[in-house]
């Protein structure tokens, strides 16, 4: 096998998963992990010129040597999509958090309780409460007024971050980036009955993720978004499809730089559902973008 070769091959086969920066053969192969196999290395070689970062390449590259071992040969053509191949572990009721719809609808994620009661009036079906403080009185008052506002109604409730406010108010669930599940204790936050939200940015973090049995995932950010600064590429649709496929069976959502005009393409990858940000609270008119918003999601949901 000519790793080189074939690693392009990949590169070219693949090209809808391109993102981000690309690497030179030349110099991945200097940097290819010790003790790889040739198809390890092949694979990671692939990856990287896809732009995938070094621990997702590595992600990749072991499912694509388990794949090959179990289907008794290589393909360029076929992408590791399958569980096992990923060594993702079957799920445990006893550790995993109480589920939620696998399908979510329009999430809207929401700078204060005032916006979360609008969307409630709009019966928005999934809202989070992304209100960033570090006044602690304040953010008590935002959570305990935000769970007032869905009382009576359908709309599930997701707390950012503020998981002890969230546990404390009675929360539906939270939502926690990748840097927040460190120091959140989650024993605490499943002994309590919310769900779990967790946020990831391509491979690696997905599986992290996953591990921890949460009641949805997060994949993106798919487009590029000025509201929050992110370590990794735009992950694009290409890849969001290849997320989706894997994780198929769990509750997905969709983030990052989603609108109108690209939500059918975002639901058509097998998603349960998007969350949205600037498409509903920067909109001139917001029940007309909430309801253009559900009745796209409801004509393009696979």
């Amino acid at each position: 096998m000519d790793i080189q070769q074939v690693a392009k091959e990949i590169a070219r086969t693949h090209s809808q998963l391109l993102a981000g920066e690309t690497p030179t053969v030349e110099v991945l192969v200097k940097e290819i992990p010790a003790d790889s196999t040739p198809i390890f290395a092949t694979a990671w070689i692939g990856a990287r010129l896809l732009g995938f970062v070094p621990h997702d390449a590595q992600c990749i590259a072991t499912a694509w040597q388990s794949q090959t071992a179990r289907m008794g040969m290589f393909s360029v053509a076929d992408w590791p999509c399958d569980p096992q191949d990923f060594a993702l572990p079957a799920p445990d009721a006893s550790t995993a958090f109480a589920p939620c719809p696998q399908s979510l609808g329009v999430y809207a994620v929401l700078p204060d309780a005032d916006w979360v009661a609008r969307m409630v009036d709009l019966e928005v079906p999934t809202v989070q409460l992304r209100f960033k403080s570090d006044d602690h009185k304040a953010i008590d008052q935002q959570v305990q007024a935000a769970v007032k506002a869905v009382e009576g109604s359908d709309t599930l409730l997701f707390i950012n971050d503020h998981w002890q406010h969230a546990i404390d108010a009675g929360a539906y669930g939270v939502h926690l980036g990748q840097e927040d599940v460190v120091d959140a204790p989650l024993e605490a936050i499943r002994a309590a009955g919310l769900r779990l939200g967790l946020s990831s940015h391509g491979y690696a973090e997905m599986l992290k993720a996953h591990a921890a049995q949460p009641s949805y995932l997060a994949l993106g950010a798919v487009f590029p978004t000025t509201l929050k600064r992110m370590a990794t590429a735009p992950q694009g649709l290409g890849r969001l499809g290849m997320y989706a496929r894997l994780m198929q069976g769990q509750s997905l959502v969709a983030i990052g730089g989603i609108d109108l005009e690209s939500l059918p393409a975002v639901m058509r990858t097998g998603v349960g559902s998007a969350a949205f940000v600037r498409a509903i609270t920067a909109a001139v008119n917001v029940p007309e973008a909430v309801e253009k918003l559900r009745q796209c999601m409801k004509a393009n949901k696979r």
